[in-house]
């Protein structure tokens, strides 16, 4: 390809840190299409002849079927995507294939394909993430009234329900989704194609037929930005970042809740591992990777984010390093939100263990105050205090639930309670008291999951 200026070929360790075709052969699609649509352009403006168009689109549509097949001869030496595809087409059609770049350049053809695929796989990510929201959802309406504890600081806090901690779930997904539609797929809307190598073209195009063609909301408006902006890539990756973190939060409760000492649920076999030398285990290796590639997601973005920092504009050699890793944190994200599918469609809960758990360490106490404050008129503070004195009593009698302490123990502390205070300190009392918006009462939690699945529709 650079005969017209080199004397000599490059040296083969050369050959081998700027070729990038194992990687971004992915591109070929984009690539393909955005080659049509710039053929098309061309055409259009007199710039290249129909005839010259016509062969080009059949060729194309030649190679795509060639690579879908398999028999396509990718070539190291060709470098990447963009010299493979020109260079299969001129070998294919002759002539016309060598005017196909007519008024562009690697640097623009790249960012176009670079952003066509990081939408595409940006909106199948986010399809990805419903996916899983409906599956959250779906064991949330099964189990909207079981009861669990809930934590603070991985202590027992107050009984919440199995229904609404799923749920919490689907919140942080749909923040998640919206992020990545948001902002991934917002930061890629003008189309680099045109932009040539770093000035424009002195050719006639028309950058809005391209822009229209391939999807973009306008064509790009800065020629220099164009081909030397990757902050789309970086919002994908920052978008997969934080969604990948929740990922990562649910894949430890998964973790905490199969094990031995809480015994909260069971992962189905479909999603357990064994042990070489321990025949009891059951692992739950799925959400342990989940965990690990969550890190790794967040150092994809990390290294992108390295690498686009220190650059002037406008193109670069280093942004050749952004597909590989934009790739592969998208590959990790699929992989991780498939696995998280299976291990929530697949565990089943112990209702009679959670529903045990949650009553132990006075999680009813805040019930006691908040009876004080609205019964005896006390003020929070006050009704802390006594009912930490309540709490104490209990521990030292060696009384793990409110519910069970005599009402003497109560009464020696304030008098003025009774009966109907301590019969408020259950678990099932605790969770339907909680019927504000957004609380975890079962009605609640019901008409959130009524929400989602009108949402959903």
């Amino acid at each position: 390809m650079w005969g017209g200026r080199f004397a000599s070929t490059p040296d083969d360790a050369m050959q081998a840190i700027n070729a990038s075709i194992d990687v971004d052969k992915r591109l070929w699609r984009e690539d393909i299409e955005g080659s049509k649509a710039h053929a098309d352009m061309l055409a259009a403006q007199g710039i290249i002849t129909r005839e010259d168009n016509a062969a080009i689109q059949a060729g194309l549509d030649k190679i795509a079927a060639e690579i879908v097949a398999g028999t396509f001869p990718f070539s190291a030496e060709l470098e990447d995507i963009h010299l493979n595809i020109e260079a299969r087409l001129t070998e294919r059609i002759g002539e016309a294939g060598k005017r196909l770049h007519t008024a562009r350049s690697r640097n623009d053809q790249v960012a176009t394909d670079f952003k066509l695929w990081t939408m595409r796989a940006s909106r199948e990510a986010a399809d990805g993430l419903r996916a899983l929201q409906k599956s959250l959802v779906k064991r949330a309406d099964e189990c909207a009234d079981w009861i669990m504890p809930g934590f603070t600081h991985l202590q027992a806090a107050q009984p919440v329900t199995l229904g609404h901690h799923l749920l919490a779930y689907v919140n942080m997904l749909e923040r998640d989704r919206v992020r990545i539609i948001g902002g991934a797929l917002e930061a890629a809307w003008e189309c680099p194609l045109g932009a040539a190598a770093l000035a424009g073209t002195s050719y006639r195009i028309d950058r809005d037929m391209t822009a229209e063609a391939l999807g973009f909301h306008a064509p790009a408006s800065n020629s220099l930005d164009a081909v030397g902006a990757r902050d789309f890539a970086l919002a994908a990756l920052a978008s997969l970042s934080i969604a990948a973190t929740h990922l990562s939060r649910l894949a430890e409760e998964i973790v905490l809740w199969t094990s031995p000492q809480f015994a909260f649920a069971r992962l189905s076999d479909a999603w357990s591992t064994g042990s070489s030398i321990m025949p009891q285990k059951r692992n739950p290796d799925a959400a342990e990777l989940v965990r690990a590639k969550a890190a790794r997601i967040g150092a994809d973005f990390a290294a992108l984010n390295g690498i686009v920092q220190k650059l002037p504009l406008a193109y670069a050699k280093d942004l050749q390093e952004d597909k590989a890793l934009t790739f592969n944190a998208i590959d990790s994200f699929a992989l991780c939100v498939t696995a998280t599918i299976g291990m929530i469609e697949g565990l089943t809960f112990n209702r009679e263990v959670m529903r045990q758990a949650a009553a132990q360490g006075y999680s009813t106490a805040t019930d006691l105050a908040d009876w004080l404050v609205r019964e005896l008129k006390m003020p929070f503070r006050e009704a802390h205090e006594v009912t930490g004195r309540i709490v104490r009593r209990a521990e030292e009698a060696g009384v793990w639930e409110l519910a069970h302490l005599p009402l003497s123990e109560f009464q020696a502390v304030e008098p003025r309670i009774d009966e109907a205070a301590r019969a408020t300190l259950t678990v099932e009392k605790s969770v339907e008291s909680r019927d504000s918006y957004g609380g975890t009462a079962p009605e609640r939690v019901r008409e959130q999951i009524a929400r989602w699945k009108e949402n959903f529709e």
